[in-house]
């Protein structure tokens, strides 16, 4: 790898802060959002947004709760100038939200974004940028310092000569590249733009310090940006804003300590879509706001229909493994997070049946899942799926949320085995009917064993105050009858296998069911001992005693089936 091509951060930037605050810092409100999507991240994609896309993209962001939204570069293309007038002419913008527009520091292009905003009533901000860096200057606008310095002036004055008797409207300046920047330089131009645009308290400017490639360490940025906070003229009249973007894949954090800096305002895409590797995401930086505690000020919790928004508009999929939105993130396969999982499932619910209090109203506490996955609208159905790395926690779990179905903790141990040899054989996730399937095929089906054992009829008769329980048996085709007193129909069975050298010493027996409601059926859980060791059985049936009978008939056809052992193989899915 040839790294001697490249330098670090500290010889291409002078990064003058020695005292910083921000370390010490603590997250304790929302910054002003403000997404990008419909221009930053549109001019990214393959096929930029029709205005179908547009319009839908932008409805999404106003029901979400985002109050300013920059919506276009109108003078580059006209798209994005019908767009603004959409705006304009129809209702789709309720009064509170503010209008961002993106221009370049060119008087014409200047007038005509202008011309987009004509009839608009909401608050609107215009956006004026330039690139700053000395590479940017050399290399792609040929300008010195001062030079550079004096068009981004004229630009401003472009500005107030076109809009600046527009009561609605405020103004924003981004000195692109601002991190690779001399701090001198970008701050100078940064007080010369706010003393042009006679930046107020109540006519604030945004001064916006984009990472527009990111180079350096999060840190180093937020050094940066606490540099700028201090130094900064008429400090009370400026809203620092912050635009990181993801080349190091560190634009979440980089704008998490920009904000401890000083940052008062974020610009960035909804799951982050963007240049190269894409803007920050806005999303997950207002979901980690809310998994500390804090509100973020925008409404997540239909996070599937916001994909499936921006999935749509974008033409792009968000990644299984996305923060908070994935189609993976809330989804353990380690039997042993499954495990903590499920236990924390269950201290939960105990925790809010012992207060009296709805499950959504206590305190999270679930381990390996950071927030609530129904705080984003969604179940618990695909939180734990299982493969070969999967453990009997999980299992149980899948099997109990799906069916109701209770295992006690050693058949766990004992039916993990069973999917453990699926999975490994199928190379393939197991879902719950899946799970169903093999444990149906391995407790509560004994193959052809069970056409020469079967219980024909039982009954039970009062013989004053004494049970006595009548059992007939079919054994290979035959029926044959015997009584018992003084024992239940379980203990009777149990007599009639043994009559005939079917010894089922039952060591534990568990009632669950399967399902719910009328269509519930019973399912009894056997633990049964032979000379060849211990195994488990199961029976089911529309009631109690019924399932508890089959299960003793699928003990005794297993011990049959033991003596006369069939050929088998690995078990399968359907």
């Amino acid at each position: 790898m040839p790294s001697h091509r490249y330098s670090n951060v500290y010889s291409r930037v002078d990064v003058p802060l020695a005292a910083r605050d921000w370390p010490s810092k603590q997250l304790t409100e929302a910054p002003q959002w403000v997404p990008v999507d419909l221009r930053d991240g549109n001019q990214a994609l393959a096929e930029p947004m029709d205005p179908a896309r547009k319009r839908r993209f932008f409805e999404l962001m106003v029901a979400m709760g985002y109050k300013e939204i920059e919506v276009g570069y109108p003078s580059a293309s006209q798209t994005d100038y019908d767009f603004v007038r959409l705006i304009a002419e129809t209702g789709i913008a309720p009064n509170d939200v503010t209008i961002v527009v993106f221009t370049p520091a060119r008087r014409e292009l200047i007038e005509r974004t202008v011309a987009s905003l004509k009839g608009i009533s909401n608050p609107v901000v215009i956006h004026m940028y330039t690139a700053t860096a000395p590479t940017w200057r050399n290399l792609v606008l040929g300008y010195e310092r001062e030079a550079l310095k004096e068009l981004i002036l004229a630009g401003g004055r472009d500005v107030l000569e076109f809009a600046g008797d527009m009561p609605n409207v405020r103004f924003e300046f981004s000195p692109e590249v601002f991190n690779l920047t001399e701090p001198d330089y970008v701050l100078d131009i940064c007080n010369s733009m706010t003393e042009l645009w006679d930046a107020r308290p109540e006519r604030p400017v945004i001064l916006n310090l984009p990472a527009t490639v990111e180079i350096a360490t999060p840190n180093v940025y937020a050094d940066q940006i606490e540099y700028m906070h201090k130094n900064l003229a008429r400090r009370d009249s400026v809203i620092l804003s912050v635009h990181p973007h993801n080349d190091r894949g560190t634009g979440i954090a980089c704008a998490e300590l920009a904000v401890l800096a000083g940052a008062q305002r974020v610009e960035g895409c909804i799951f982050g879509n963007g240049e190269r590797t894409g803007n920050v995401d806005i999303a997950t930086l207002a979901l980690n706001l809310h998994a500390q505690g804090i509100d973020p000020m925008i409404d997540f919790s239909d996070i599937d229909e916001i994909r499936r928004t921006v999935e749509y508009c974008n033409r792009l999929e968000v990644h299984p493994r996305q923060p908070y939105v994935g189609d993976l993130v809330h989804t353990a396969f380690s039997g042993t997070h499954q495990d903590a999982i499920k236990k924390g499932f269950i201290a939960h619910r105990v925790q809010a049946s012992a207060e009296q209090r709805p499950e959504h109203d206590i305190p999270w506490n679930v381990p390996y899942l950071p927030i609530d996955p129904a705080d984003l609208g969604r179940n618990y159905a695909a939180v734990i799926r299982v493969n070969s790395q999967s453990g009997k926690g999980g299992i149980a779990y899948l099997l109990e949320a799906e069916y109701g179905i209770e295992l006690p903790r050693r058949l766990q141990i004992d039916f993990a085995r069973h999917v453990q040899r699926h999975t490994d054989s199928t190379g393939s996730e197991a879902s719950a009917a899946g799970l169903w399937s093999v444990f149906q095929q391995v407790y509560l089906h004994q193959g052809s064993s069970a056409e020469r054992l079967a219980l024909h009829s039982y009954q039970v008769v009062d013989m004053e105050g004494a049970a006595r329980v009548e059992v007939v048996l079919d054994v290979s085709g035959q029926q044959h009858s015997s009584t018992h007193d003084g024992v239940g129909p379980v203990e009777a069975l149990t007599s009639a296998l043994e009559i005939h050298g079917i010894a089922v010493d039952v060591l534990s027996l568990h009632q669950t069911s399967v399902g719910a409601g009328n269509d519930s059926e019973a399912l009894t859980l056997l633990e049964c001992r032979t000379d060849d060791g211990i195994f488990w059985t199961a029976g089911r049936g529309r009631s109690v005693l019924a399932a508890s009978m089959s299960a003793v008939m699928s003990a005794g056809n297993r011990v049959t089936a033991q003596r006369q052992p069939e050929k088998s193989g690995v078990i399968g899915l359907p």
